[in-house]
């Protein structure tokens, strides 16, 4: 029997054990799996929780099916007949220009418009910003040298203009990775662009030909994605989640590694579980043999509950700054590489209200807001009308997003200063003068890894360091995508690595 040790319950983990399980049951019946968390609570930042008839999300509120891993996972819990779509009457967002929430214009992709009259009427853009964007239309494509990297900011300005970047590609692409545009790699998170570039030169002339006689479907990657028929902002037909929020997923999870621990029992003495909440793991280590008989190295894992346990193989499904931790002492390269990814901090604040207490129709699924509006929320989202069963009846539910990169500072104030300045920023925005019902703040310190220019270069170089040590995985946000298709993608790779390398072993 060979041990899979792995640290960390967020989805990530959850994924990783799971995918383990999975095989167990297929037939890899001499591995068996600990998954320590150090929390008392599975799921990291996907919580869900109720309160009053409504159904508050502290993290994170869907998931997008283009990207297939979830969907697929979800499917085979057996949690396909739980899984609901977005509100079809209302798939807009707003933008917010000098204090007015204007509908982003349909076809509008992230970037740059694919449908070219609704962007002209829109008055988001100044005529001169939007004479700007429509110069990508014959500007040359970029000489690339290989693979150069080239950040969010600097691709937008030099294809669509400043404009552009400041009043739709900062709120769009930072309410996705609270992400500083001067910084973030456009080749480590929206590689698509670049390749229209090379493919199309024209930015527009693609996003077009994508959105024009498509059969529904959705293109590939080279092609650009499809443009939904009226629909603006986001492609808000991708997103899906659970009747009863996120934590459906985790907690099926979690269920499911818990019910194959009572069905290997042998009935006699209760089951070990392979789950063990509130268990932090203080330091790591290699236990190596070096006589003619040696074994394969095994890691020493040491808790804060004064035990050893010890591991044939492990992953680590860690933010990548305690990964750092554990490992400096092994491998110094690792750990610095590890430590230089960095991270923003958030918060989100949940607000209930009687709906006759918000002026707005709230005729869409929330709104942005640019940096240079200067406000303290970067985005909201109108929960009650993005998913059915969000508030009870006559009421609504509305989401606040603060901090980010640009704005670390906010997440020093207190709570009452926090949500006073939400408040502030609603009355204004929607017109709400009267209290809510109540609040909810959830602070997610150093919770978004940040995918700098020369990020993938440095996945390379830990990818290097990781193959110096044996029978170790890295997974999780922190690498190739910080959504929860890419996380669930993350840990089930690793787990089939470490079931690649331990398989042949056992046989």
């Amino acid at each position: 029997m060979k041990r899979v040790v792995i640290i960390g319950g967020g989805i990530t983990g959850l994924a990783a054990a799971h995918r383990i399980i999975e095989r167990k049951q297929q037939g890899a019946k001499q591995v068996e799996v600990t998954l320590l968390e150090a929390s008392a609570q599975l799921g990291g930042i996907i919580q869900t929780r109720q309160r009053d008839g409504f159904l508050l999300e502290r993290g994170p509120d869907s998931f997008i099916s283009e990207k297939p891993e979830a969907l697929e996972l979800a499917k085979r819990l057996g949690l396909e007949s739980r899984l609901i779509e977005t509100n079809k009457n209302y798939r807009r967002s707003f933008i917010v220009r000098r204090g007015r929430l204007l509908p982003v214009p349909e076809g509008f992709h992230l970037l740059a418009p694919a449908r070219l009259w609704p962007f002209l009427r829109s008055p988001i853009f100044s005529w001169p910003g939007k004479a700007r964007m429509a110069l990508d239309l014959i500007l040359p494509r970029r000489d690339r040298n290989g693979d150069a990297d080239e950040s969010l900011a600097q691709f937008v300005r030099r294809r669509l203009g400043r404009e552009a970047l400041e009043r739709m590609g900062q709120p769009m692409v930072g309410g996705i990775y609270t992400a500083d545009p001067e910084q973030l790699s456009l080749l480590a998170t929206m590689p698509r662009f670049l390749e229209m570039e090379r493919r199309h030169r024209s930015l527009i002339r693609a996003l077009r030909k994508a959105g024009v006689g498509s059969t529904g479907q959705s293109q590939t990657a080279r092609e650009g994605p499809r443009i939904e028929e009226g629909t603006s902002g986001a492609r808000y037909n991708l997103f899906l989640s659970f009747d009863r929020g996120m934590q459906v997923l985790s907690e099926k999870l979690s269920e499911r590694i818990a019910d194959f621990d009572s069905r290997i029992s042998d009935g006699h003495h209760p089951p070990q579980s392979s789950i063990r909440l509130s268990t932090a793991v203080e330091s790591l280590a290699l236990k190596r043999d070096t006589t003619a008989t040696a074994e394969a190295p095994q890691w020493v894992i040491k808790t804060d509950r004064s035990e050893t346990l010890m591991a044939d193989s492990l992953c680590l499904a860690l933010p990548a700054y305690i990964s750092a931790k554990l490992l400096r002492e092994l491998d110094n390269a690792l750990a610095h590489e590890l430590d230089e990814i960095s991270y923003a901090s958030s918060a989100t604040v949940n607000l209930a209200y009687k709906r006759e207490d918000i002026p707005h129709l709230l005729d869409g699924f929330g709104f942005v807001v640019p940096f240079i509006e200067k406000r303290t929320l970067m985005a909201c989202t109108f929960s009650s009308v993005k998913f059915a069963n969000r508030a009870p009846d006559g009421c609504a539910l509305l989401r606040g997003f603060v901090g980010g990169a640009l704005q670390p500072e906010l997440l020093d104030l207190t709570e009452a200063e926090l949500i006073s300045r939400v408040r502030a920023d609603l009355r204004d925005l929607l017109g709400i003068e009267r209290p809510p019902l109540f609040t909810e703040v959830s602070r997610w310190d150093r919770s978004m890894p940040q995918y700098h220019l020369g990020h993938l270069a440095r996945l390379e170089r830990i990818a290097a360091c990781v193959a110096r040590l044996p029978a170790l995985t890295l997974a999780g946000n922190a690498f190739s995508g910080t959504g929860i298709p890419d996380c669930i993608r993350s840990g089930e790779a690793a787990a089939d690595t470490i079931l690649a390398f331990l398989l042949p072993i056992l046989s």
